[in-house]
């Protein structure tokens, strides 16, 4: 099959790569905690440091996908860790700025080292300034009871803004043949459940408030979102969001059935049915394929 059909995405070249995470992570977590003893915050400028420092070799030098990730990972939760104690006098506000400051440095390694997780890094960061400055902007005594479902219409909002994004990503190479489709596999992996987490908690399902309804809401979501999967030929997307649908069916199958044994048969349920799509994923994407829009079709991977 050819690449795009395979949805390879380019994580660990050899043991070698577990192997410099394992020592990048002690180095820096022991520097971490050295340096913290003396000044916290120098601490943390430590650890984001030491964190690029590692990139510029292991990255630029090297190519090493896995330890990329880890170090990018790094480098953020440094700076955003360090950014949540620069500006702990502003209460409430701090989250806004270490958000902020999270998106300016994805920015910046993005331009310097250009890892493909690090979109979806700076997206997941740009989300949450997002989401806390219209916290900070709307919270009042008169809102708070109301605000909750508003968060919920951004998060959902932001989810499918994130999904577009990702699809103009795939868009520009419908071959999968750079690491355009490595930028849009984690960008999918993002916005599935920026999607159904917050129909999944306005259906009330978290808070013991299980009915018919509100579980075949969840399950026809999970329903489009595998067609939309099969469409885009993006397998993580179906799967990123598959824990609410498990908990969905888990939840139905306990009012009907026995408590004890409802999860192992979601999961018997849920496992036939994806190894079944696995097996006749490419024919059943090939009959989906023929019937779209050419408008769509120019957007996704050829069906083969």
């Amino acid at each position: 099959m050819t690449i795009a059909d395979e949805e390879h995405i380019r994580l660990i070249g050899g043991f070698n790569d577990i192997f410099i995470v394992i020592a990048c992570a002690l180095l820096l977590f022991s520097s971490l905690w050295v340096v913290k003893s003396i000044d916290p915050r120098l601490g943390l400028v430590t650890f984001a440091a030491l964190s690029w420092a590692l990139a510029e070799f292991f990255v630029l030098k090297r190519k090493m996908a896995f330890p990329a990730i880890m170090l990018l990972l790094a480098f953020i939760g440094g700076v955003f860790k360090l950014s949540m104690e620069v500006f702990s006098s502003l209460d409430e506000q701090a989250i806004i700025a270490a958000t902020g400051a999270s998106v300016i440095a994805a920015f910046c390694h993005w331009r310097r080292f250009n890892v493909p997780i690090t979109i979806a890094a700076g997206t997941a960061a740009m989300i949450g300034f997002i989401v806390s400055s219209f916290i900070s902007a709307f919270t009042t005594p008169e809102t708070i009871n109301v605000l909750t479902d508003w968060i919920l219409v951004v998060i959902f909002a932001c989810g499918i803004l994130t999904f577009l994004f990702a699809m103009y990503w795939d868009s520009s190479d419908r071959e999968r043949i750079t690491n355009r489709t490595d930028t849009a596999f984690w960008l999918h992996l993002l916005s599935a459940p920026l999607i159904i987490h917050p129909v999944f908690l306005s259906v009330g399902i978290l808070n013991g408030d299980e009915s018919i309804s509100s579980i075949v809401i969840i399950i026809t979501l999970y329903l489009l979102m595998s067609l939309i999967s099969i469409i885009t030929d993006r397998r993580a997307f179906m799967v990123s969001s598959l824990v609410y649908v498990l908990y969905a069916l888990s939840s139905l199958i306990s009012m009907y059935g026995d408590v004890g044994t409802n999860f192992a048969i979601t999961g018997v349920a849920i496992g036939a049915a994806l190894l079944l799509l696995s097996a006749l994923w490419h024919p059943v994407r090939g009959m989906i394929v023929t019937v779209l829009p050419n408008v769509v079709k120019q957007l996704v991977p050829d069906a083969r």
